[in-house]
């Protein structure tokens, strides 16, 4: 089994950024703020002391962020494979519950390579193998996040050779 670009880390960390960003806001504001505060006026703590309880409790929470998103993307990158088989694309994937996909060469109809601005800034690329009827969004069921730029072509050409033999 094939491993991913490493600098699919980076992927994984900016997507565990905005998670845990948004999941710890959203808790933070929800469920942890009200029961501070009603804390901190039973224990009757000067207006001071709650600026800087705020202040602490907001640089607590970005290193929070950090420390899980950096948890998360190490995580990610270490479970997540791929094969090209003689059958077909075998995927394997998944932190807590693991994710297992074949996808036969008969039912793939095109892979497309993407390289947005962080994948051309650490080399690599990202396939979206379509298939025949799976029509999930945002990606394609045969979707590798991050492969170097020529192995992506290499792939690409690979696939379509088999395909188009298939169809013959």
């Amino acid at each position: 089994m094939n491993q991913l670009h490493p600098g699919a880390k980076w992927q994984f960390r900016i997507g565990g950024y905005i998670l845990f960003g948004v999941l710890g806001i959203f808790l933070g504001f929800w469920i942890i703020a009200p029961i501070i505060g009603i804390l901190l006026s039973l224990i009757g703590v000067s207006a001071s002391s709650i600026v800087v309880t705020i202040l602490l409790s907001i640089l607590g929470f970005i290193l929070f962020v950090i420390v899980v998103s950096e948890i998360y993307a190490q995580m990610s990158y270490n479970r997540w494979f791929y094969e090209f088989s003689d059958e077909g694309l075998r995927l394997e994937r998944g932190i807590i519950w693991k994710r297992y996909s074949n996808i036969p060469y008969e039912r793939i109809q095109n892979v497309d390579v993407h390289r947005g601005i962080i994948a051309r800034m650490f080399g690599f690329s990202s396939l979206m193998i379509q298939t025949a009827g799976y029509s999930a969004q945002p990606h394609a069921e045969g979707y590798i996040p991050a492969v170097e730029m020529n192995q992506a072509e290499q792939i690409r050409t690979f696939v379509m050779k088999k395909i188009t033999k298939r169809r013959k």
